[in-house]
């Protein structure tokens, strides 16, 4: 499992909170066979304290998945690295880039960088607890800190506790003054740094994150040298755009798929989730993209948004939104 989660690393859907949870996952692996994805932030403390072990859950079909763990504490990391494991997930990830108030309380996410020993610690205790790769994401610094000087000792701590991939978010992290949306874009992005950290660490697998909006952009990072790309919005919000082709760019392997297949794809996952008691919102809300930029989009958006939270609303609702997609579909063959 540690080579099928390497390989994929090529490229990869970011952790994002309240948006990868697993019908997120499930839709994103229709549509790209190959891809890594990764599930929400889900904190030690609530899997070894709280006993939440429920929020492991995944299909098998998400595979190649990685589990992001928050934490500080190495000991309760390396038991919810064995819970994580013995799940089956394909690698375990360390969130030292989080910049929420809310993580920062609980003293991990990107306050970590601040203690490079203490994470160098969590991860070593992780890798010996693990089957599966553990795998570090991070920023390239905090408030103040110099991140050409805090970088370099940052990851040469980790790679000496064992760690061989690490993800960089290539910005900062202000923990005083932002908002975690305003993490996201204000901080300058600073791709050149990334470089020069795997110029330095030729042994680490080093993937890029923050501000790739495309598969021409992931691949020009894997040509100038660079292990892994890693997408986040981009991937949510417009995932037919970024998924559909990834398999052929980026992987070299042929998954000849649409998004209207993909909507049929979906349609028993969901009727198995509305037997289970589940609401249809629960996972049309991570399909509002699907057709971002095509013909019928904005209908297909507003069907789902208007009548998805209805209490009997089931896969019929989808195929009417889909038919608003086909008819504009229509027009443009016909011309």
């Amino acid at each position: 499992m540690k080579d099928n989660a390497r390989k994929a690393a090529r490229l990869s859907v970011a952790p994002m909170l309240d948006w990868t949870d697993r019908h997120c996952r499930y839709l994103h692996r229709l549509l790209s066979r190959e891809t890594l994805l990764y599930t929400e932030m889900v904190t030690a403390p609530a899997l070894v304290r709280g006993g939440a072990v429920h929020l492991l859950d995944h299909s098998p079909e998400e595979h190649p998945v990685a589990l992001q763990l928050g934490g500080s504490d190495p000991r309760e990391l390396a038991e919810a690295t064995r819970l994580a494991a013995a799940r089956g997930y394909d690698e375990v990830n360390l969130n030292v880039g989080c910049p929420s108030d809310r993580v920062q309380s609980g003293t991990f996410g990107a306050v970590l960088m601040k203690s490079p020993g203490l994470v160098a610690d969590c991860a070593a205790e992780m890798i010996a607890a693990s089957p599966v790769e553990v795998t570090v994401k991070c920023r390239i610094g905090v408030d103040d800190q110099e991140p050409r000087e805090v970088l370099p000792d940052f990851l040469d701590k980790i790679a000496g506790a064992g760690v061989r991939r690490v993800t960089i978010h290539a910005r900062k992290a202000w923990l005083k003054g932002l908002s975690p949306k305003e993490n996201r874009d204000i901080p300058p992005l600073d791709y050149a740094l990334v470089h020069e950290m795997k110029a330095a660490f030729p042994q680490l697998h080093l993937s890029v994150n923050g501000g790739v909006a495309s598969l021409a952009e992931a691949q020009g990072f894997l040509e100038a040298g660079l292990d892994g790309v890693m997408i986040g919005r981009a991937a949510y919000h417009s995932p037919a755009e970024i998924l559909l082709g990834a398999d052929r760019l980026i992987f070299c392997r042929d998954h000849a798929t649409t998004a209207e297949q993909a909507v049929a794809d979906m349609l028993p996952y969901i009727e198995r989730h509305l037997t289970g008691g589940g609401r249809l919102h629960q996972i049309s809300r991570h399909m509002l993209g699907l057709f971002a930029g095509r013909p019928g989009a904005r209908m297909w958006r507003r069907t789902l948004s208007e009548g998805a939270s209805r209490k009997n609303a089931g896969p019929e609702l989808l195929l009417a939104a889909l038919a608003h997609v086909t008819a504009a579909a229509e027009p443009a063959r016909s011309a």
